[in-house]
């Protein structure tokens, strides 16, 4: 009798990938025989210095690289065969890219960032204007704030409105590239538990790149890359119990289920 319970796929799953760039008459090892799997709803944190290869996997991870070696799983699929078209259409359904910058429009409100992903999967424009309503509400961003351009928002909002731009397809996937480095201490904590929340609601497989760990709580696990290899597992010397992980993810969930808040 077949089972009914079979374990869903890795979110992400890289095994044995190398990546190698010239250099002069040799080539430079950017990431030497790395393996990763990250579960629906596992928050991975990668920390290393700048130049370890920390951002290179995320690039591999998004199918904007391809690997001399490996392979490279998003949600089961295997991406080695995809086409470039075919990858465009995998990492704007299934991956969700938050970037060190904001990488705002100027010239767009914060809702209308959102808004524009959905007229370019081709979603009818009051379903995407109510997504992206409720998607900013959820992080945190009142209507107020939702009709202001980047140069209103602080940047903690601005970061928000990049999170939840990311979320807006419901990425089997969320690649997260050193989200606090231009934040204050307070502002940048605010982020990482925004993330875990986020996690855990939308059961995303999320891997987080940073080169400091002092912000890591949240996380179920913490990775270190040296030279473009990943070494040692831990987890967080103050992560919170999974209760309170569950809570923020039940409140994540009441936040996005009905209509955005018009606080």
């Amino acid at each position: 009798m077949t089972s009914t319970n079979a374990t869903p796929p890795a979110a992400l799953a890289l095994t044995d990938v190398t990546l190698t760039y010239p250099d002069g008459d040799t080539r430079l090892t950017a990431l030497d025989h790395v393996s990763l799997t990250v579960a629906p709803a596992e928050f991975t944190a990668v920390v290393g210095p700048s130049g370890s290869g920390k951002s290179t996997l995320l690039a591999v991870a998004a199918t904007l690289l391809t690997p001399d070696g490996g392979t490279v799983e998003i949600a089961g699929q295997d991406t080695a065969a995809l086409t470039r078209a075919e990858r465009t259409r995998l990492r704007r359904d299934r991956i969700g890219i938050v970037f060190q910058q904001a990488n705002l429009i100027a010239s767009l409100t914060a809702a209308e960032q959102l808004e524009v992903v959905g007229h370019l999967r081709g979603d009818r424009p009051g379903a995407a204007r109510e997504r992206a309503r409720t998607l900013l509400a959820a992080v945190g961003l009142d209507n107020a704030k939702q009709r202001r351009r980047p140069h209103q928002l602080s940047g903690g909002e601005r970061q928000r409105v990049n999170i939840a731009r990311a979320l807006y397809a419901e990425p089997a996937v969320l690649l997260v590239d050193e989200p606090t480095s231009a934040l204050d201490h307070e502002r940048g904590a605010q982020v990482l538990a925004l993330l875990a929340a986020v996690t855990g609601a939308h059961r995303t497989g999320t891997v987080l790149v940073t080169h400091d760990a002092a912000l890591l709580a949240g996380v179920d696990r913490i990775l270190t890359m040296a030279d473009g290899r990943l070494t040692g597992s831990g987890l967080p010397d103050q992560r919170p119990p999974r209760t309170s992980r569950r809570a923020s993810a039940a409140a994540w969930a009441d936040a996005t289920s009905g209509t955005a808040s018009t606080a």
